[in-house]
């Protein structure tokens, strides 16, 4: 029993190992199941190494070695942890591949023009955690984080944000605004993004992730309208808790992504602005994650055509057939000028569920159109949400975003 059993493991573990080299990207209903799997391997090799190591050795002391059967799965095992050690050195070039990016964007020596202030502030930082026993542990003693204020009264629950900031206090800091994905359905602002907002605001900024309201109760553009609210909210309330109300970056993962590069291409759009149409809504830089650019799917990027019935079901309420026009109205691919912000988009190529040669494709135009820096970052055997929780890629992107956010801060102050 115990061979076949141990086998049967094997087996399992290598399936593991073998989905996040080969995610299922145009499967239908096993692209979520296969980008979970392959999420949890390819950011946490070395745990599945550990618990599989420690199964092995628990079928061994049964007498899986047995027989042939028994063999074949430490074969299996074998193989297996190789390929994830190798999954490891992937996400270890991880802040190689971001440096390479920055600089190609950006400049060979843009560090040195991030304000001397704030490039010592960067260096001397203790840098976020890397890949850890609990990578799923944030709080951390010099962050502070007040919750559930309400910015917009009559929105309950879905216009609550959260603050955080340095338990210490501070005046005039910048402001990061984080918007949260989960297919415009689902997803909550205590969710994503916080290995960056926990070490942005250990570092002087000031983070504001938000709630918005989502479909099928709610359709866009209600979502981009709240984000925008948000911004208002900012604007005359930020400094009540240190922050500068004339620096706000914007940044988001998936459904999150496409609200982020929206709200920087729409800035002071009076469409999206009902009743409060005179805020100043513009951005001074934008960092969307993996995110979602066309909805219209104007090129035949998606890595899957359901993408265009399930927003056009539920999130847009239109006919993809014969209201094209309003799906490219709420893409950013369609929607890119010459006077959008500072850029830095980043996904991963192996992403399952939102198409890396889309995101190809905005970074391309984008930089192509935009006076402003556009840099893209294009992420080595990396799966969607991939920095949610702490791991090599996660401490690499906060790293990178944190000196991005520098740079962008420094040009601004530059340019007032």
């Amino acid at each position: 029993m115990a061979p076949s059993l141990f086998l049967a493991v094997s087996i399992l573990g290598a399936f593991f190992t073998l989905n996040a080299y080969m995610p299922q990207r145009r499967t239908g209903p096993l692209a979520i199941p296969s980008f979970l799997l392959g999420w949890l391997t390819s950011e946490l090799p070395i745990h599945h190494i550990v618990w599989q190591a420690a199964l092995t050795v628990l079928f061994i002391w049964a007498g899986a070695l047995e027989t042939s059967a028994g063999w074949l799965g430490l074969g299996l095992c074998l193989v297996s942890w190789a390929a994830l050690i190798n999954l490891a050195l992937i996400a270890r070039q991880s802040e190689n591949v971001f440096e390479a990016g920055l600089a190609t964007g950006l400049g060979q020596d843009y560090r040195d023009e991030i304000a001397p202030d704030w490039r010592e502030r960067i260096e001397r930082a203790a840098p976020p955690p890397g890949l850890t026993v609990n990578p799923f542990r944030m709080a951390r003693g010099d962050v502070e984080v007040v919750r559930d204020i309400a910015y917009a009264p009559e929105g309950g629950k879905r216009n609550w944000l959260d603050v955080y900031k340095p338990s210490g206090g501070t005046s005039g800091a910048p402001v990061l605004l984080q918007i949260h994905g989960g297919g415009w359905t689902i997803g909550n602002k205590h969710e994503q993004a916080l290995p960056l907002m926990h070490h942005l605001a250990a570092q002087g900024w000031i983070c504001v992730a938000i709630n918005y309201r989502l479909s099928p109760k709610a359709t866009f553009p209600d979502h981009l309208v709240d984000c925008k609210r948000a911004i208002a909210w900012i604007r005359s309330e930020i400094e009540q808790h240190g922050g500068d109300p004339n620096f706000i970056a914007v940044t988001g993962g998936s459904a999150g992504g496409h609200l982020t590069a929206m709200v920087a291409l729409t800035a002071n759009d009076p469409e999206y602005q009902p009743g409060f149409e005179e805020v100043d809504t513009r951005v001074q830089a934008a960092v969307p994650f993996y995110g979602v650019y066309d909805f219209s799917d104007h090129y035949g990027l998606h890595a899957n055509r359901s993408v265009v019935g399930m927003v056009g079901k539920t999130v847009l309420k239109r006919n993809p057939e014969t209201q094209l026009d309003d799906f490219r109205r709420a893409s950013p691919l369609h929607r890119i000028h010459a006077d959008a912000p500072p850029f830095l988009t980043i996904h991963g190529t192996s992403d399952g569920l939102a198409a890396i040669e889309e995101a190809r494709a905005f970074a391309q135009k984008l930089q192509a159109t935009s006076s402003a820096a556009a840099v893209f970052v294009e992420l080595p055997g990396t799966q969607h949400a991939f920095e949610v929780f702490h791991s090599m890629r996660t401490r690499a992107s906060v790293l990178a975003v944190t000196r991005f956010l520098g740079w962008t801060l420094a040009r601004a102050k530059e340019a007032s």
